[in-house]
């Protein structure tokens, strides 16, 4: 279906109401809350007229100062409103400082005769990228201070590092506002120098080929979406060549290079196909040949081993499989079965070695890592200790090893990590992260399962201070994700102590629209299948609360981005439910956001969410999207944060939320707003910076839930 004519709007001069607003409940006096004026502004689809009388918020100037004015009383009532959780934000930021070892080294890693390693030193906002050549009694060696690099900018973020194959040229990506644009620099790593060579708008594609002069690297399109790769040779004249280009909206392109160093990967992705092109690595200038065409619903992912390529695919195999397909002739009739896929565990991806291959996989709610013998064809798993727990793989980026690291972790065990030999059988622990103030065995961790409205077993993640006494007197924060496909795994966080301590129980709903119970999990939790995300989240939350875990008063939700859309979602449906809700960078504006082809990553994701341009998917989406389903009823405490420089999710939607929930809802619960005016998607960039933002996120949810603070 196509879009009805839009109705013409009348634009009227904006400028900023303040009212007076009685009393919050939690406080004998607030003070009064910045109230945004209304624009009429109207539009007509599948005839339907749509009234939106926040869209003035949207700036994608950033800059108009009616709207920067909107947003920064926004913060100045924030920050009054809690002036009396200051101390507490403050004993909570010591509190998370005091659990992490400030100065600190990363396992170093052997590539080409050289040790690479990041280290961290006290006071210090960034790590230090560093090597040291032949044996770590070396002299050390500097290749990046990313603290010297940032210098007093508010915000500073390296993309990625990439050391030439030679060793001599570091390429590292940087970005200075949160705004995901990045600049490639070359540092000559013998003379320290940096190259004349600058490319601007880069974005986290970078990849050497064999010659230690050329490289290629991705752009996106204005919209974010990665779309292009250029070759750029050292000293070479501008523009660069592009060597690929996908005009279909629906796809992104990334570069990858396989473990042997062989063959450099182009690949073309949606959410429903994927397409990859590969190149010899000592061939930059070569043709680039197609794997396999892309195709209605067939997604895979390529390495290579030897004379042939491995392919993960889902090609009649719902959690994928992985085959083999000679380089000589990869055609798709060539292509034999190596792993065959199992309808109950996810191949989620792989580290392809000369003698075996580490399969990551995961199901039933656990990740785990199974080992493939190459000359045998066998398999077996690597055990691990707790059910709740899981791993980080490591990048692995030496092919002609036994070995593999990962990093072993669970809610109550800081993260460690281990060598494990593929061949022998056994595994090195290389490193444990040193948590000071930590003891654990003052905590337990637990596995339930809630009943979904229809019949799916949701599992939940629960870590505690012990003993546990399920007579609902436990506070909770119950968090989630819960889309793309992207699982929530029960990993260490240091910070979460900070309310587990406090009596807390700190749970993890692994909803669908992740992964965790294989790919259909995730298949249903998307599209006309979305919902399924919220009322998993509210029967995670409904099971919690009737088995004594914590009370509706004492639960308190967090999820952002994607998550921020469920935190909306579900205080819409239920908002009796919750006593305090945080929704970090929410999407929330689903229509408005999803009938913009212009905003980043929209026109991608109509596979995600589907494309209002269709009227069912149109009526779908309305029936969830909290922007459009803000009613006047009574609502939680709510904070709600946005990035000024976010490209993901642009501020306004969190700001157009605020407006309409404060002009809408029926309660005097607090409701807040805070944007990073220097930050985009993530938030601050130093990790001094971040910790005082997860301290004060920590103090909103104590206050609110103020019988748990000391």
């Amino acid at each position: 279906m196509q879009f009805a004519r839009f109705l013409p709007w009348c634009l009227v001069s904006v400028s900023l109401g303040l009212s007076s607003t009685q009393a919050a409940a939690t406080q004998a006096q607030d003070p009064a809350p910045p109230l945004a004026r209304t624009i009429t502004k109207v539009d007509t689809l599948h005839g339907e007229v749509r009234v939106d009388p926040y869209s003035w918020l949207r700036d994608d100037r950033r800059s108009a100062p009616e709207v920067i004015g909107y947003l920064e009383a926004e913060n100045r009532y924030t920050t009054t409103t809690l002036r009396h959780t200051e101390q507490l934000q403050e004993k909570l930021y010591h509190e998370m400082v005091g659990r992490i070892k400030e100065t600190d080294l990363s396992v170093p890693e052997l590539v080409d005769g050289f040790w690479y390693y990041t280290r961290t030193v006290k006071g210090k906002q960034y790590p230090i990228f560093c090597r040291r050549r032949g044996s770590l009694k070396a002299p050390e060696q500097i290749l990046l201070d990313e603290n010297a690099l940032a210098g007093s900018r508010p915000y500073s973020n390296v993309g990625l590092r990439q050391v030439s194959p030679d060793g001599r040229i570091l390429a590292y990506t940087w970005d200075t506002t949160g705004g995901e644009w990045y600049t490639l620099q070359f540092k000559d790593l013998q003379t320290g120098r940096l190259l004349p060579d600058r490319i601007d708008s880069v974005n986290y594609e970078v990849e050497w080929a064999a010659d230690n002069r050329t490289l290629f690297y991705g752009r996106d399109d204005a919209a974010h979406r990665a779309y292009r790769v250029h070759r750029h040779e050292l000293g070479g004249r501008e523009p660069d060549p592009i060597v690929f280009e996908d005009p279909d909206p629906l796809f992104n392109v990334d570069l990858a290079k396989s473990k042997d160093r062989a063959f450099i990967f182009i690949n073309a992705e949606s959410f429903t196909s994927s397409e990859t092109r590969y190149l010899a690595a000592d061939r930059p200038a070569g043709e680039w040949r197609v794997l396999r065409p892309r195709a209605p619903d067939v997604v895979y992912s390529v390495e290579h081993r030897g004379s042939d390529f491995l392919i993960r695919t889902n090609e009649r195999a719902i959690n994928f499989k992985l085959v083999r397909a000679p380089v000589a002739d990869p055609d798709r009739a060539n292509w034999t079965d190596v792993v065959p896929a199992r309808d109950s565990v996810l191949l989620e991806d792989l580290d392809v070695f000369r003698s075996h291959a580490a399969l990551y996989e995961r199901g039933n709610a656990v990740r785990r890592v199974r080992v493939l013998d190459f000359a045998t064809g066998k398999t077996y798993p690597v055990e691990f200790p707790e059910e709740v727990s899981t791993f980080q793989r490591a990048t692995n980026p030496e092919y002609d090893t036994d070995l593999v690291r990962f990093s072993y972790t669970s809610p109550t065990t800081p993260l460690t990590v281990y060598d494990f030999d593929m061949k022998r059988r056994t595994r090195t622990l290389k490193k444990r992260t040193d948590v000071p103030n930590y003891r654990a065995d003052r905590y337990a961790t637990d596995r339930t399962w809630a009943l979904a409205q229809d019949g799916a077993r949701v599992p939940v993640s629960l870590l505690y201070r012990k003993p546990l006494v399920r007579d609902g007197s436990r506070p909770m924060l119950l968090y989630a994700y819960g889309s793309y496909g992207a699982s929530t795994d029960p990993s260490f966080n240091s910070n979460i102590f900070s309310l587990v301590d406090r009596g807390f129980v700190y749970a993890i709903a692994h909803v669908r629209g992740g992964q965790e119970m294989g790919r259909g999990w995730y298949d249903d939790g998307k599209m006309l299948r979305k919902k399924n995300t919220f009322t998993d989240f509210i029967a995670a939350a409904e099971h919690l609360v009737g088995d004594g875990y914590t009370r509706s008063d004492r639960l308190a939700i967090r999820g952002g981005s994607a998550g921020g859309l469920l935190m909306g979602a579900v205080t819409t449906m239920r908002p009796d439910l919750f006593r305090a809700v945080v929704a970090d960078v929410p999407f929330v504006d689903v229509i408005n956001t999803m009938l913009d082809a212009s905003i980043p990553l929209t026109t991608q994701e109509w596979q995600q969410w589907g494309n209002p341009v269709q009227k069912s998917h149109y009526v779908y989406m309305k029936s969830y999207s909290p922007y459009d389903n803000v009613a006047p009823q009574n609502y939680p405490a709510i904070l709600v944060t946005a990035g000024l420089n976010d490209p993901r999710v642009g501020y306004w939607e969190p700001a157009k939320w605020v407006a309409r929930l404060r002009a809408t809802k029926t309660d005097k619960n607090t409701l807040l707003l805070k944007t990073n005016m220097g930050a985009g998607h993530g938030g601050s960039s130093g990790r001094y910076d971040y910790l005082k933002e997860m301290a004060f996120r920590y103090a909103f949810v104590l206050d609110q839930v103020r019988f748990a603070v000391p």
